[in-house]
């Protein structure tokens, strides 16, 4: 069997946010949690999308800031990008690379825990 039938089932299941997006910022593949997040949105699916067509432009800009952080050192992988304090979720920005390093696409998720035992990434 395929391992992306393996990868795909784990997202899907994770109990937290998942949004997948290409270089360019497009959304190519959310989980259910991420979708139920979308309601906010109108309820509508946003999968094709430009992930910055729903942030302000502070947001949009450490978006950038982070890929171009990913592009710099191919050990640039993980950011911190803010704790949901509705959810008491830390979210995250990870950097995905093909086996050669070479970045492809980035994804956030959420990890739940408390703030004091959050491990810190920064873009420094």
């Amino acid at each position: 069997m395929d391992i992306s039938v393996f990868f795909r089932s784990i997202i899907e299941n994770w109990r937290t946010s998942i949004v997948i997006c290409n270089l360019d910022g497009r959304i190519i593949f959310m989980n259910d949690p991420a979708a139920e997040r979308c309601k906010k949105f109108g309820g509508k699916n946003i999968v094709g999308k430009l992930l910055s067509s729903f942030y302000n432009e502070e947001a949009k800009s450490k978006v950038d800031m982070v890929v171009e952080w990913f592009k710099e050192d191919e050990n640039n992988n993980v950011v911190f990008s803010f704790y949901d304090k509705e959810k008491n979720e830390d979210v995250y920005i990870s950097a995905i690379r093909t086996q050669e390093k070479e970045l492809i696409g980035y994804f956030s998720y959420g990890e739940v825990r408390s703030r004091e035992t959050a491990e810190p990434y920064t873009l420094d």
